[in-house]
């Protein structure tokens, strides 16, 4: 009996359930139903043990004391005790009532346990998961790795590669220099084998002309040995004495040509036409007629270049038909003397031409004081384009142009000062070149609503009378006549009068009459 006291003191089972007891109390409130259904279990089973330690040192006792001793304290004690523990004394309730709770409680029970071990199959299954998440991101990882030496052995392959790329890059680039020196060298050697066949056609060139000049003095000395009554002067016109040009005279391709005077006919346009313009507005102040006066004068250096351009290539026609042979046809070889000789065009008689006819022109003024001469040498470059524009195939001209025509988008562009809704063109202010029927380069106009049929209810004489002091002609003794619009005999490709032995002008060359 006092060992088995001894060791339930030793156990120290009351003080563990006390202080359990005080625990739940603290944390009742903050646990959860389960926890603190937990707690209660927990502490029943100790008070259970401990009870069943102490029934167990009861029986005991009771032996110690004999067969009938402490049968008094056992009734009057235990059994009030023990038939308490299934009845309530202070609630009233029934035994029924005690029994359905215990029902309820072990259902309870029954149901936490469920719910605990289904709790624990879903830690399993998310312990499965985690196991399989931990393995794709094992072998996530292994495949970046792998990426990653991928990408390191590209790099390098890549660095290799940029290597030998820059490497042939150098090669290529020296390679390129070579064959640009060789290229360059061809060039070189082409120009020359060009320069010497250019010197050989000017030489095949002087021996044609010195042949025609040759069958010329013999004919001439065959006349002059015939007999005649009296000396007289043919007025026919004479041959024409040629001249080869200079060995380093390059020609240019018909392409080259036609590029470099288009651009030559836009710099005028930018450049000389603004000078003469800026020139012209000190004397008059009207820009209008500024205008008209650079737009006629244009006009007619154009017409005057292609009369002159026409004259030459008959008179060249003319020469080297007697002693044309050869492969290439007249016209052909006329073209390319005239393209060769282009210096022997007399562009100052074209100037006074162009002086004569502005003159007399109705549309435009001048004060009286001053002459159209100010502007000649805008006239003089347009004159050398317009020539030089005869010898494309095709030939270049300027479109033709009249007041109130309807306005063309194709052929002019507007002025800055123009009305951009008027359809008609008032005056223009530069013409537009053309290639046939094609307008290569634009011109330009003004357009105006109202303002034409304003002028043409004025005087249409607005031009003063040409006086011959005033004139700038290539020889005092002409006389000045009005020229009307349509085609003289002269311009219209007819004989020319006899030439004047002191007036070398007609001549493409250096002339000598006997």
């Amino acid at each position: 009996m006092a060992d088995s006291l001894r060791r339930l003191i030793n156990n120290e089972s009351c003080r563990i359930l006390q202080e359990k007891l005080e625990n739940w109390y603290k944390d009742y409130h903050i646990n959860s139903c389960d926890q603190n259904l937990n707690r209660c279990c927990e502490i029943i089973e100790m008070n259970s043990m401990i009870q069943g330690q102490l029934f167990t040192i009861l029986n005991q006792t009771a032996r110690e004391g004999g067969h009938y001793a402490g049968v008094e304290t056992i009734k009057s004690r235990l059994l009030p005790w023990l038939g308490t523990c299934f009845s309530s004394t202070t609630s009233g309730r029934p035994f029924e009532t005690s029994l359905s709770l215990i029902q309820e409680s072990i259902e309870k029970e029954r149901q936490l346990r469920e719910f605990a071990s289904t709790r624990k199959h879903e830690i399993q299954q998310l312990e499965k998961e985690l196991n399989s998440t931990h393995l794709q991101l094992s072998l996530v990882q292994q495949d970046l790795a792998e990426a990653q030496m991928a990408l390191e052995d590209t790099k390098t392959k890549s660095a290799t590669t940029l290597l030998a790329a820059e490497d042939e890059i150098v090669h290529l680039k020296a390679a390129l220099k070579a064959s640009q020196a060789q290229e360059e060298s061809a060039l070189r050697n082409l120009d020359r084998l060009n320069d010497y066949e250019q010197q050989v056609q000017i030489l095949k060139d002087e021996i044609t002309i010195l042949g025609a000049q040759k069958s010329v003095l013999h004919s001439r000395l065959a006349r002059s040995r015939s007999p005649s009554p009296r000396p007289c002067r043919s007025r026919s016109p004479s041959p024409l004495p040629l001249r080869s040009c200079s060995p380093g005279r390059a020609r240019l391709t018909n392409a080259a040509r036609h590029a470099h005077l288009v651009a030559r006919f836009s710099d005028i346009y930018a450049q000389e036409r603004l000078d003469a313009q800026t020139l012209l507005r000190t004397y008059i102040d009207d820009l209008e007629i500024v205008q008209r006066i650079i737009y006629v004068a244009a006009v007619e250096s154009f017409h005057a270049a292609k009369m002159a351009f026409r004259q030459f290539k008959m008179r060249v026609r003319k020469t080297l038909s007697l002693t044309h042979s050869g492969p290439e046809s007249l016209e052909d070889t006329v073209l390319d003397y005239i393209i060769r000789h282009e210096d022997l065009y007399d562009v100052q008689a074209s100037v006074n031409e162009v002086i004569r006819a502005m003159n007399i022109n109705p549309k435009i003024s001048f004060p009286p004081e001053v002459d159209f001469i100010m502007i000649s040498s805008l006239i003089r470059e347009l004159c050398r384009v317009a020539f030089s524009m005869q010898t494309l195939v095709p030939p270049l001209d300027i479109a033709f142009g009249a007041d109130g025509e309807l306005f063309n988008e194709s052929k002019y562009r507007r002025s800055y000062d123009s009305d951009f809704t008027a359809p008609l063109v008032v005056y223009h202010v530069w013409p537009a070149l053309m290639e046939n029927d094609s307008i290569i380069v634009k011109g330009e106009a003004v357009s105006k609503r109202g303002v034409l049929w304003s002028r043409r209810s004025r005087s249409k004489s607005r031009s003063r009378s040409m006086s011959p002091i005033l004139s700038h002609s290539a020889s005092p003794s002409r006389t000045l006549l009005p020229r009307s619009r349509s085609p003289s005999p002269i311009r219209s490709g007819s004989p020319r009068p006899a030439l004047n032995t002191s007036n070398t002008s007609d001549c493409l060359g250096p002339c000598t009459f006997t």
